[in-house]
């Protein structure tokens, strides 16, 4: 009887502690060796993830010309649609192991299964084997090594988290600018062929995986206990209307990352010149997630983040009356850097909502879970648009709008958080 009572006891007192230690304000240590090697850990991830992707331009415009000349613009899209879509869905699984595992269970086989897609797409010719192993295949495993490196950096850092989640969502943009440039080389200007091209750069993620998986840590308490996925986080407004923003907005901003090189065909730039268009959008998105996030810090992340929508939004509009290669370059260069603010401060923005650092992954999880249908859908319907209409225009339009929209909701979000001390 009085082991039983001794072992309640013991029960309600480690409740009570976990309690407490939930209840206790979060505490971030700025930084340290393990901070800033979850940093380049994470640039690796996004070097390999969102700048794989980044660079879908480029294949959907050499799809078209090869393998998939039968193939319609929005069906070619479907490819990078769906890799974007199970990059951010996979957050679900991800977000939730994460806060109870840890990163590196996840990151180390996801990681090799994610090389693996990229070497089965250097083996593809056909529409289904596409979709399969760069749409599907590759897609998961982005996202499942994508929202733990993001999450770990979160760990580290709460002041200077835009900053530090800046420089880590610079990877994609150097990749976004190595990739076009790469690719362009290796497929028109030597006797590489479409497999070897594909594999060289496999091989460039796997060196980059391995350096990943060895950096990458986390010092948050694992979470042992309740549901997987933190409903209660519906109920606060800020974190809603932020997702509901975020989803217009990302429905508009793979737009022009997809269809600048085919576009630029269209009014008469070279082939070569299409491709390097996107290495300069790249290039810009670098600098705009650096600069961004330093930005962030002193006007606020949602200030930030709401502003630079609404100039993507604008910028898309006035891609209509663009018809040069000069107006191209300017455009390439001004939207990747509002972008790359956007891409490198939402992840920043998600994370500000959770109340203690091993709920962040699961809030991520399930914001991923809901932009993933917006990163499926977005690309297809503009895509299904061109096709119908035999202009860009139509797409210009619904990406700008939407992109303005998307804005409204997130500075609506951030009016919801004013007076407290998330608006840092």
């Amino acid at each position: 009887m009085n082991s039983d009572m001794n072992d309640t006891e013991s029960v309600l007192s480690q409740n009570e502690l976990e309690e407490n230690v939930q209840k206790s304000p979060p505490s971030f240590p700025e930084g340290g060796t393990k901070g800033w090697l979850a940093v380049l850990a994470c640039w690796c991830v996004m070097f390999n993830t969102f700048g794989y992707i980044n660079a879908f331009g480029i294949y959907e415009t050499y799809y078209q010309e090869t393998f998939l000349k039968n193939e319609t613009s929005s069906n070619i899209a479907w490819i990078g649609s769906l890799q974007t879509f199970f990059m951010f869905s996979a957050g679900l699984v991800s977000g939730p192991l994460m806060d109870r595992f840890g990163p590196r269970v996840i990151m180390i086989p996801c990681s090799m299964l994610f090389v693996l897609s990229v070497m089965l797409t250097s083996l593809c010719t056909d529409y289904y084997q596409f979709i399969l192993a760069q749409g599907v295949l590759g897609g998961l495993t982005n996202g499942l090594t994508y929202t733990p490196a993001l999450t770990a950096v979160n760990h580290y850092f709460m002041k200077k988290r835009p900053l530090a989640i800046g420089i880590a969502s610079s990877g994609s943009s150097l990749a976004g600018v190595i990739f076009p440039v790469a690719l362009d080389r290796m497929l028109n200007k030597t006797n590489l062929g479409f497999g070897w091209s594909v594999r060289i750069i496999g091989f460039l993620m796997l060196a980059l995986s391995i350096i990943a998986c060895v950096t990458v840590s986390s010092n948050a308490p694992k979470r042992k206990s309740g549901s997987p996925f933190v409903f209660a986080a519906w109920k606060n407004p800020s974190y809603t209307m932020q997702i509901a923003g975020l989803f217009l907005v990302i429905w508009a901003l793979f737009v022009p990352f997809f269809y600048i090189p085919s576009y630029a065909e269209t009014i008469g730039i070279s082939l070569q010149m299409s491709f390097y268009l996107i290495a300069i959008t790249n290039a810009g998105s670098m600098f705009g997630r650096l600069l961004g996030g330093a930005l962030a810090n002193q006007i606020g992340r949602f200030n930030a983040l709401a502003g630079s929508s609404v100039i993507c939004g604008i910028l898309t509009l006035c891609w209509l009356s663009i018809n040069s290669l000069s107006g191209m370059i300017v455009f390439s260069i001004l939207f990747g850097f509002f972008s790359g603010t956007v891409i490198g401060l939402f992840p920043a923005s998600i994370a500000m909502t959770a109340p203690q650092p091993n709920q962040i992954g699961s809030y991520m999880g399930m914001g991923f879970g809901v932009l993933s249908i917006a990163g499926l859908t977005g690309t297809p319907i503009t895509g299904a648009m061109i096709t119908q209409y035999g202009s860009y225009h139509p797409a210009m339009i619904f990406a700008g709008v939407c992109s303005l929209a998307g804005a409204a909701v997130i500075f609506g979000a951030r009016l919801r958080l004013a007076g407290t001390q998330l608006i840092a």
